[in-house]
């Protein structure tokens, strides 16, 4: 497990505090962060020449999505290998001079762990498939047809179609939860799991800090694969009976003994409040935190793309269950974006008249809430959605195959279902970063394997900085209270006017300090009475360049220390 003290070197009144209450995670999506070659693919590379940015934004950590070599057939989520890196992001020796430069700047690096699935194309894979006698045939959970040559049960998978895939040359299936080009692994059999404990260990032993761990809690089947259990990605039968024993196993066979200060996170779709108090409970050493996804979930309707309205009180009262639920045992992680989630400000503020105001509004809210906080890339920018014209321009694979069935099979409207790819499609925080207006917003100088949100001349990196309202300073200060402030960082959290349809309030408390958050999530002034007294209460922190004092003005958000 992690080391649960602070290191003292950045406040020492709490030290007994983990270190990461008081980090900020910074994701990069490689692909599209920064391409140092020129052949239209982020790289290593272009990380290390940015890492002066990431180093002045003030991040902790930086958790690098796979890197690992790959088919791509789900950008990076399907490996191919997992002791290596694929040339289009470097070489070994490129990821450890990454490392030690980040290192040299006080930045840790988190690994995105992808073990309930590997490629097709994966040595494991391939021996698993030669024969129905292979030693590593039950290293892959294949079934037999059922008596009239169907799928051993009716499972889809999160990506569309079937969850089984039949092997001609064996005549049996194998299970897959997402693309059939990412079979699922067999934890059940303990050679498996020490082969994902040692390949950890390794590449702890070249430096790195920790991991984000995909959809781990799908590693624990509920093996009697029963008709119906399923709802895609295993939304019907995650966290088999055995899932609390695998994480310790691994939490004891990889990080128990060792040295160092790191940071586990288990992305857990499906996860309670009461699962994630259990996962996250310190004396149980699994994990450090989970990510969640109820929140995210609010404003979908039949399926992930049918985006309906968001009702702000639902998502401030779910926000609060979980502040509350793990407040006393547990860490939260907060999030508003990543790379399989839209832009925050398009989705939850407004990206046109006030995309400055939306962007800085959410990221105070998030950030004053007691957990990690997860930055995105481009999120300190205040970058949005992209509207591609066809489904051509995206690569997404779970968007291809939701338009490609909804319009073939469903007969759906291609307007309609573009429509949703628009709002929820996975390409939406996977377009180049803008770093600056020129071509290809100065993300490669060659032909981006994706193309550039068309409104890069107008939001980027040195437009932003360059401006007196700028969204990056704005989260540099964000981070600075979150290492400088006990509150920030350990205080209670007390949700206020929890049904108000537009007013986001609560406090943060800690000793003798409270904080007051006030935001207002609306294209309207708030002129209402606030719910606690704000007379003579001293302002830390505003989204607007002048304070007035008065109502709160569309999509003003205010720190006040009471």
């Amino acid at each position: 497990m992690t080391d649960a003290t602070e290191n003292g070197t950045k406040d020492d009144t709490s030290t007994a505090a983990p270190w990461w209450t008081r980090a900020v995670v910074y994701q990069v999506y490689p692909r599209s962060f920064a391409d140092s070659d020129g052949d239209g693919i982020g790289d290593l590379g272009g990380i290390r020449s940015r890492l002066g940015y990431l180093a002045k934004l003030g991040v902790d950590v930086i958790w690098l999505s796979p890197v690992y070599p790959s088919p791509q057939h789900d950008n990076g989520y399907d490996i191919r290998d997992y002791e290596d890196i694929d040339p289009v992001f470097g070489s070994l020796s490129d990821f450890d001079e990454l490392v030690a430069d980040a290192h040299s700047r006080g930045i840790r690096i988190v690994m995105d762990l992808v073990v309930n699935h590997t490629s097709d194309e994966h040595a494991w894979f391939q021996e698993s498939r030669s024969s129905t006698d292979n030693p590593k045939r039950d290293w892959y959970w294949w079934r037999a047809p059922r008596e009239d040559g169907s799928a051993p049960n009716d499972w889809t998978s999160a990506f569309s179609g079937p969850a089984w895939t039949l092997d001609e040359a064996t005549g049996e299936y194998y299970l897959h939860l997402f693309a059939k080009q990412q079979p699922d692994l067999n934890w059940e059999n303990p050679d498996v799991r020490q082969a994902v404990y040692a390949m950890m260990r390794r590449w702890l032993d070249r430096g790195v800090d920790g991991f984000r761990m995909d959809v781990i809690n799908l590693i624990a089947k509920r093996a009697e694969f029963i008709d119906g259990e399923n709802r895609g990605a295993g939304l019907g039968f995650t966290m088999g009976p055995q899932i609390h024993e695998f994480l310790q196993e691994m939490n004891r066979e990889v990080f128990a003994g060792r040295e160092g200060e790191y940071l586990t996170v288990g992305e857990m779709p499906g996860v309670s409040i009461e699962d994630a108090v259990l996962f996250t409970d310190p004396d149980r050493a699994e994990v450090d935190m989970v990510f969640q996804f109820e929140h995210v979930s609010l404003d979908s309707g039949a399926h992930k793309f049918d985006a309906i309205p968001l009702d702000f009180v639902a998502l401030k009262t779910n926000l609060a269950r979980w502040q509350d639920g793990l407040a006393e045992r547990g860490w939260n992680s907060l999030y508003l974006n990543n790379h399989d989630q839209p832009r925050l400000v398009s989705r939850f503020g407004n990206d046109e008249q006030y995309r400055v105001e939306s962007a800085t509004l959410w990221g105070l809210v998030l950030h004053l809430h007691r957990g990690t906080p997860y930055i995105y890339q481009g999120e300190e920018i205040g970058m949005t959605n992209v509207r591609f014209e066809s489904i051509e321009y995206y690569r997404d694979i779970e968007s291809i195959n939701h338009y490609r069935e909804a319009v073939e099979e469903f007969d759906a409207s291609p307007a309609s279902v573009l429509a949703g790819v628009h709002a929820r499609g996975r390409d939406n925080a996977r377009t180049p970063m803008h770093w600056d207006a020129s071509e290809h917003a100065g993300f490669t100088t060659g032909k981006p394997w994706i193309e550039v949100n068309p409104n890069y001349p107008e939001i980027n990196v040195e437009a932003d900085r360059a401006s007196s309202s700028s969204v990056f300073d704005f989260y540099r200060k964000l981070i600075a209270l979150r290492h400088e402030n006990e509150t920030v960082a350990l205080g209670d959290f007390e949700l206020l006017a929890p049904s108000h349809p537009t007013l986001y309030a609560f406090t943060r408390t800690r000793g003798t300090e409270t904080l007051l958050v006030v935001a207002n999530v609306s294209d309207d002034a708030f002129d209402g009475d606030l719910p606690v007294d704000v007379t003579g209460a001293g302002l830390v922190l505003g989204n607007y360049a002048n304070d007035t004092g008065g109502p709160l003005r569309p999509w003003e958000a205010r720190l006040y220390r009471l």
